[in-house]
Order: structure tokens, then sequence, then C-alpha cells
């Protein structure tokens, strides 16, 4: 039976700015422009979590993953600077890798539901999306 997918919506505001110590502060302005500004800027962040469950498996436990979501990741990001948070020191703020993040805080978390995938809405025209590392042909998400 074809599982059926849950999607809840959870916001939170962060500032940030994109730079690398990879690149000269030149290179940064060029890549990053306006986000590469030495004080920030910041969003209000929209993060779409869908979950997966067989219709047989029983309902999704709303009020749990709210709980999940609010504590792990909502708390962590609401109204700090993300270039703060430990796990953005090795990698740059953007939302391909606020994505993942989030991603791999979540996944481990849900033991009777499957995460299928993390959305994130960063501006009107931005949005990025996450599901996983690809499995080998035949292999399983667990």
């Amino acid at each position: 039976m074809s599982p059926v997918t849950v999607t809840r919506r959870y916001r939170f505001c962060a500032a940030h700015r994109l730079h690398t110590d990879h690149l000269t502060s030149e290179e940064n302005r060029i890549v990053f422009g306006k986000c590469n500004n030495a004080n920030g800027h910041g969003h209000n962040y929209v993060v779409l979590v869908t979950v997966e469950s067989d219709v047989n498996g029983g309902v999704v436990d709303l009020e749990q993953l709210d709980r999940l979501v609010n504590d792990t990741v909502v708390r962590r990001f609401d109204h700090h600077d993300l270039n703060g948070d430990p796990e953005f020191a090795r990698c740059t703020t953007t939302g391909e890798n606020l994505v993942k993040l989030i991603w791999e805080l979540l996944e481990p978390k849900l033991p009777n539901q499957r995460l299928a995938k993390v959305g994130v809405i960063e501006t009107r025209d931005n949005y990025f999306e996450y599901a996983g590392s690809a499995q080998p042909a035949g292999g399983s998400r667990g």
C-alpha cells in the first residue's frame, strides 16, 4: 500500500550573513552580493516538514510532530544569528545548507513516521527542499 504524507508548516525569524573564509572579501561580495553585508540580514523562514506513514500504520501524531519540530528547530533558530550556530562553523548559512541541517536534526528523532522531505521558504523567490541522501538501488530509506 502506498504511504500517506502529511505536511506541517512552521515559522521562525533568523539573521545570517552569506560569507565563506574560502573566498577573498572581494569574491564574497561578487558571489553573495548584498547578502554578504557585514551586519547580516534577516528572513522570516517557513519550514515545511513532510512525514509519511502507511495507511494501516495509524494516524500521524501531529502534536508529537509539532513538539519535536518546535523543540528541535524553531527554538534553536528563532531570533538567532544562524552564523553563530555551531553546525554552521563548517559551512555557509545558505538555504541549501539550512534545509539539510534541519533534515539531519529531525530525521533520527522520528521513530514512528518516516521523514519524507523538508522544505524551507527563505524569500518569496527562494525555496529549498531536501529528501535525504540517495539510496542505492533496492535500498530502503529507513
